[in-house]
């Protein structure tokens, strides 16, 4: 599938996740590189609003994490591709369910109840807000 060059990854699936997708940049460069491989200048449009500067560190990071290919081409100005690697494309499940889980609560705002549910694996636990804030 592809191997992360990050040095040490947490043992917990979960913090693996976040240590690599962390930064809402970084999500938003994922999101924009599912449908195809793209040119830094769109990829910045594409994003929104970040600055030039911002954008190459994260995609610098997620390069580092091996989750995108930067392809450099020889030419004047310069010009570099951005696509997703194997493991960078294996990301698109995550997406959706943020995806589905945002659109879930924004149809559902009004409805919302005061539980939250913690799933991890195949169990879920359903615990009150007020237990949810006392979690590492």
């Amino acid at each position: 599938m592809g191997e992360v060059k990050t040095k040490k990854l947490p043992a917990c699936p979960v913090k693996t996740t976040l240590t690599l997708i962390r930064d809402k940049w970084k999500v938003l460069i994922l999101r924009d590189l599912m449908p195809r491989t793209k040119l830094f200048g769109e990829l910045k449009k594409s994003v929104g609003n970040v600055t030039q500067k911002v954008l190459t560190v994260q995609l610098r990071a997620v390069e580092e994490s091996s989750l995108v290919h930067r392809e450099v081409y020889a030419e004047e100005p310069p010009r570099g591709e951005y696509s997703l690697t194997v493991l960078g494309e294996s990301i698109k499940p995550i997406l959706d369910s943020m995806w589905a889980w945002a659109k879930h609560i924004s149809q559902n705002g009004k409805k919302r109840s005061n539980t939250i549910h913690m799933c991890c694996f195949v169990f879920c636990y359903p615990i009150s807000s007020r237990s949810a804030s006392m979690l590492p």
